[in-house]
Order: C-alpha cells, then structure tokens, then sequence
C-alpha cells in the first residue's frame, strides 16, 4: 500500500483539536483511514460492530468487488481460473502468488497426492464420536487433532512447518471429510489413490466400497473441481477473519485453521447451502412446484420470519460471479446424471425463474448465490446435505493458509485485540452477604 496525496481531518463539535489521519491507496478498491495512533492522539476508539467499514490488514491475495460482481485471486478473474485451471493449479496460485507452469504442477500436485494419507490412530479418535454426529461437529474436532499428530510442522512462526502444515492440510482435507461421511454411514473407510486427481480421489473416498470398483464420472469429476475453485478463498469474510486472529496469538496452523471450521459452520456462512437445500425441502413437503406462490408471499410478508435462503450476499450488490459458473454446472451435472425432472431439482428452477423475474426480488438484488447452485450439484452428486459444509471446509483451507501465511510474513501483524464501547455496570464494590 501507499501513502495518498490527502489526508483526512477528524473535527471535534467540542472544540478539541483536529486530528490528521493518513490516508492509504491500495492497487484497486476503496482508499482506507488509517486510524492506529487514534486513541494515542485522542483517547478515543472507533465504533464499527461486525466490522463493516473497517479494514484488518492489508491483503494481496483476494479482491472483490460487490458493485460489479467481481472476483479476482492474486488479479485473475474467477470466470478464468474456473474454465481454464484446475484446483490444484488455483491452490498453487493462491499459497505461492502465481500461477504454476507444467512441471511446477506436476511437482506440486505430486507432493499433494504424496500427503493423502491420515494416521491410522484418527480411526479411533473418530469412534468417540456418536454415529449421527453433524460432520463439522467432527471435522472440527479431527482438524484440530492433526496437531497432536504432526509435531514436526506446529511452529507457526517456522516458514518450512507452515509449508509442510499447509500442504499437509490441503491434502488430507478430503480424506478427513470421506471419514466423517463414512463414519456416519457405516461404511469402511477407503484409502487415498495416488493415480486419481484431487476431485476424483475425493469422489473414490466417498463413494467407493471394497465390494466392487469405483469408476471416477469425468463429468462429477469437473463439478467438483469446481466448487473446490469457486470456494477456494473470498477475502477477509467470518472465517477468514477468525483464522487470522487466531493465528495472530500463535498457536500451531492446524488450531487456526480448525478454528476457522467452526466458524464456517455458521448458517450464516458456510451453512448457507444448507439452508438453501433444507428450504427447498420444506417447500417440496408442502406441496412443491405448486406452493411457490405461497413461500414467495411469505418470503415478502416481513412479519412471517420466512427467509428465501442461498439468495443474496453481504458483498455482492451484483450477480455472484460463483453462481453464473456454478449454474452451468448445475445443468451439466443433472443432464448427465438425468435429474432435470428430479421433482427436488424441478422446484430449485422453478424457485430460481421467479427470483429472477420477480421485481420485489430484482429491485432488492436478491439473485441466486453460489450457495443455491453448489447444494443442488452436491446433492445430485450423492453428498448428503449435512455434509455441504465439510465439503466448504475442504475448499477453503488453502485461502485460510494462504491469509494465515501473509498475516505471518507482514511486519505489521500483531496479536488481534478489538476494542469496545463498555456499557455495563460502574465501579461497585462487594457488599458482605448477609446485606444483599
């Protein structure tokens, strides 16, 4: 970042002195006020709940731009990345700052499929867990785990463990989630293939069974290369956010990125597709097709509490990028599998035509987002809807490593510490028992 031409002036109506604040340029996006010496100059902080005009760091790897509908990792379109590279080629994009060329990919992607594996002593661990437990119950549980593992890779501060820790997390992501899918299942766990890709060795782990062969379909195969590419990273959101802070104390990689898990387990965050999918479900029990109308008066009626879910987006003002891409795959993926008339998938488009047509929706911009699109491919592809957000997990650990890499190397980091305004009790003291 750079420092910009004008500065900007605190005034005070009380008459105290006016305060001059630096004003900072990044590449593209907003100019931010940089208000570290504030309480120094002022005794006073700023005031800004869920941090909405606030900026935490300067970052290079991600940047949105919501008004126009704009993605970009480390400068390239999201459109590109999602037709031209695959998710290996992203992650190497993201975790080192370019792009890989072929033998760089394929060293990459080697080292990658190297690390597949999991310590068998993570079966035990995971029978503590009840049959039914939600997979991110698990996920954040198994994550965090893998500290207790790898002791050669926990020292943050350590530029060879956290590339050690990264790759390990990368590659032992998809192994973790097929476990909690199994192990809720009943089925035996299915070991990594180092012949099969990064989405396809996903797909072999959950889908497979020792009773007969496994044949990755090329087509599912793509879609969740995809949705891998899709949720890679999307700049400092709820989880993101929580990975740094947590990593600004310290603590090993796998603790961070662990903490990051359970924040995406949010509704409001990674749970969104979720939401969307159990929204279409309670609409089909209701009637389907035919009682659209109805949830649609609901969704308006703001005293209802009836929320149209996988719609939206607190950063885009505009068509989600994501979701453009995702509903191509959407289609590709329920024309191979023959699931266009799949009355569940029938309703997702019938929902999606009206949000798109109807001006109570358009003139609030509430289009479909990538969370609408990416639960219907995952559960044409046969991934049951409380996984969805293990499977956002997977494809957003390397953004999470790759800001907890930056955050590390930036000279300005230090421990997170927001501030507050206190509005509780003053001074009081104790009073003995018997007098209160």
């Amino acid at each position: 970042m750079k420092l910009a031409d004008n500065k900007a002036t605190l005034s005070f109506s009380n008459g105290s002195p006016d305060v001059e604040l630096p004003v900072y340029q990044g590449t593209v996006g907003p100019d931010v006020i940089d208000i570290r010496k504030l309480y120094a100059q002022t005794g006073m902080f700023t005031y800004d709940p869920g941090f909405m005009s606030t900026g935490s760091c300067q970052s290079a790897i991600t940047y949105i731009d919501g008004d126009k509908g704009e993605l970009l990792y480390r400068g390239y379109p999201i459109e590109q990345l999602a037709t031209q590279c695959d998710f290996m080629e992203t992650c190497h994009l993201l975790l080192y700052g370019e792009l890989p060329n072929a033998e760089d990919k394929r060293k990459f992607s080697r080292t990658v499929t190297m690390h597949t594996m999991v310590n068998e002593q993570m079966q035990f661990f995971l029978r503590g867990f009840r049959r039914d437990a939600h997979p991110m119950a698990i996920m954040t549980g198994l994550v965090g785990a893998l500290s207790a593992f790898y002791h050669d890779s926990t020292d943050i501060n350590n530029p060879e463990h956290r590339e050690i820790s990264a790759i390990r997390l990368i590659a032992k992501m998809p192994t973790l989630v097929a476990m909690a899918y199994k192990y809720n299942a009943g089925q035996p766990y299915i070991y990594p293939k180092n012949d099969l890709s990064y989405a396809g060795n996903f797909l072999h782990m959950m889908f497979a069974t020792p009773c007969e062969e496994y044949v990755v379909n090329p087509v599912l195969e793509r879609a969740l290369d995809r949705i891998f590419i899709l949720h890679a990273d999307h700049e400092q959101n709820a989880s993101t956010s929580t990975v740094r802070l947590c990593g600004s104390s310290g603590t090993n990689p796998f603790a961070a990125i662990a903490a990051g898990v359970a924040c995406l387990w949010g509704p409001a965050h990674g749970g969104a597709n979720e939401a969307a999918l159990n929204m279409l479900h309670d609409i089909q029990r209701q009637g389907g097709v035919d009682k659209i109308g109805d949830f649609i008066k609901q969704v308006k009626d703001k005293n209802s509490g009836i929320k149209l879910m996988g719609f939206g987006h607190r950063v885009y003002k505009n068509y989600d990028p994501r979701a453009k891409l995702m509903q191509e795959t959407c289609k590709e993926v329920l024309g191979e599998l023959g699931l266009q008339n799949d009355p569940l998938f029938k309703l997702a488009m019938a929902l999606e035509k009206i949000a798109l047509e109807d001006e109570y929706f358009v003139s609030r911009k509430l289009y479909p987002n990538v969370d609408f699109y990416s639960g219907i491919v995952q559960r044409a592809i046969g991934i049951p809807v409380g996984l969805f957000t293990a499977v956002f997990a997977l494809a957003r650990t390397v953004g999470w490593i790759a800001q907890l890499n930056e955050m590390i190397g930036d000279p300005e980091y230090k421990i997170g510490r927001p501030r507050q305004l206190y509005t509780g009790a003053i001074r009081r003291d104790v009073l003995d028992l018997a007098k209160r």
